[in-house]
């Protein structure tokens, strides 16, 4: 940008630039040890009481007034005032502070006391220039109303929002509570490719793209899962990854096209298991993290204290649709329900993946404390164990919470004669013009025939789970670089 196309705020601070540059300070600084973060002086202060401490970090304030400065001086974990005086500095050095701007890097050294007013303030007995910002930041409650802005300029949003920084502090800490549960009972971190020759494990579109040298079509992994169930084959009894996953989908509140999942599978285990496994790990991740089990979303209470209820997906539509599909035999009886209820089929919908639509339509925002949703239909599970009895549903439940679903678990199919037909009837459907059907993994099957034990297996949206614990009504606001369209 040239210098005329500058705004007065940017042109004043580049002109203080070149006269920290004149006075021999080095606008770009080298690199500084603190001896404390701004927290630590305010919580030990009566041991720091008269000592010298070394702080740096990102000036968010300054009030000179004759020969006294203050500022507020803002790092990693908290802010501090500062305290400046011309007697203790002298002239040359005091002088430098006209050369101060909001949003510059300083490290300072001094001996920490408290105001009249009671407030821990460290006395500056010298200092060193870090870092010039050469653009003002923005006003919290007027520069950042722009929630678009806030994603696009994440950077600015955690300078000038305390609160969205905490946000991603806790994602972390959450995160690192889930590893250290799953460590904890001898589960072995893995990964896995990102890029496959075959987009499986889940219904969903893939991204595309090319591999010159191999002269290939590779996709964006839609999921962990076949990967993962192969390390099952070769004795790994208990693995998880925690990865990002890609779908080419559409963007909502809940939905962002890059998201992050943890995937997990347990040998000799199902999907009992799982539910117990779900509900223990997202309520520790709450405990370790916040030190409690229930949370406010969005104004509702969330319990998440195990044991949470478990209820069929037949159950769930009978309650809330007042359908009852153990009295419907057939794809034709089903797509008569569905027109009876207003359902618009897009195609010959089979029965349950109309049991599933009248799931989604009239069941899902209705359940708001932690449940257990189980025994899914067959036609919309092609990896997940058939039940005996029905065989018509799987051994499948999803979680959901504030009405949405956080988590996914089967009973694993081991049969490689059973996943290799339902992949075939997959196949059908992707020729028939579904573009979200799986294709057939050969390898997949092969692995199985050598033999994977009985299993249980997990998937886990963290971005939805974190949105949950932290009160966050978008995926985008726990996403640090959420997916926009470029203006």
């Amino acid at each position: 940008m040239e210098q005329d196309q500058l705004n007065e705020l940017m042109k004043a601070r580049r002109q203080k630039m070149v006269q920290l540059k004149e006075r021999g300070v080095a606008p770009f600084g080298s690199s500084y040890s603190p001896s404390h973060y701004s927290a630590d002086v305010i919580e030990q202060y009566d041991s720091l009481e008269k000592k010298e401490v070394s702080l740096a970090g990102r000036l968010t304030a300054i009030r000179t007034h004759g020969k006294a400065t203050f500022a507020d001086l803002k790092d990693y974990r908290g802010k501090i005032q500062l305290y400046f005086r011309l007697d203790e500095l002298g002239e040359d050095r005091y002088g430098l502070i006209e050369l101060f701007d909001i949003g510059d890097f300083i490290a300072v050294e001094g001996a920490v006391f408290k105001t009249r007013k009671g407030e821990v303030t460290v006395s500056v007995q010298d200092f060193c220039f870090l870092t010039k910002a050469l653009r003002p930041l923005p006003e919290k409650w007027h520069g950042l109303k722009d929630v678009e802005l806030r994603y696009r300029q994440r950077y600015v949003d955690l300078i000038v929002n305390d609160e969205v920084r905490q946000t991603f502090i806790y994602r972390s800490k959450f995160i690192q509570a889930m590893r250290d549960y799953l460590n904890e009972r001898g589960f072995l971190e893995v990964e896995t490719p990102v890029m496959q020759t075959i987009a499986g494990g889940a219904l969903a579109r893939p991204f595309i793209t090319h591999h010159n040298a191999l002269d290939i079509k590779l996709y964006l992994r839609i999921a962990t899962e076949l990967h993962l169930k192969r390390l099952l084959v070769g004795g790994l009894d208990r693995v998880y990854e925690i990865g990002r996953i890609f779908r080419n989908e559409g963007i909502s509140p809940y939905h962002n096209p890059e998201f992050t999942t943890v995937e997990l599978y347990q040998s000799y285990a199902d999907y009992e298991d799982m539910m117990v496994l779900t509900e223990n790990l997202i309520h520790e991740m709450a405990r370790r993290v916040l030190g409690k089990s229930e949370v406010s979303f969005q104004g509702e209470s969330i319990d998440l204290a195990p044991p949470w209820p478990r209820m069929t997906m037949i159950d769930a539509v009978r309650k809330y649709a007042g359908v009852d599909f153990s009295e419907i035999s057939d794809d034709a009886g089903a797509r008569r329900a569905a027109s009876r209820a207003g359902l618009e089929l897009k195609d010959e919908r089979r029965w349950g993946e109309i049991l599933n639509l009248f799931f989604e339509s009239y069941c899902e925002e209705k359940l708001r404390s932690p449940v257990f949703i189980k025994d899914y239909p067959l036609d919309i599970s092609p990896l997940a164990k058939k039940i005996d009895r029905d065989p018509r549903l799987t051994y499948r439940f999803e979680a959901f919470i504030a009405g949405r679903e956080v988590a996914n678990a089967f009973t694993e199919l081991n049969d490689p004669l059973d996943q290799r037909d339902r992949f075939e009837r997959q196949i059908a459907r992707r020729e028939a013009g579904d573009e979200e059907a799986h294709m057939m993994d050969d390898d997949f099957v092969a692995a199985l025939e050598y033999g994977m034990p009985p299993a249980g297996g997990l998937g886990i949206g963290i971005d939805r789970v974190v949105m949950i614990l932290t009160d966050s009504p978008s995926i985008r606001d726990v996403i640090l670089f959420p997916t926009l369209k470029p203006r």
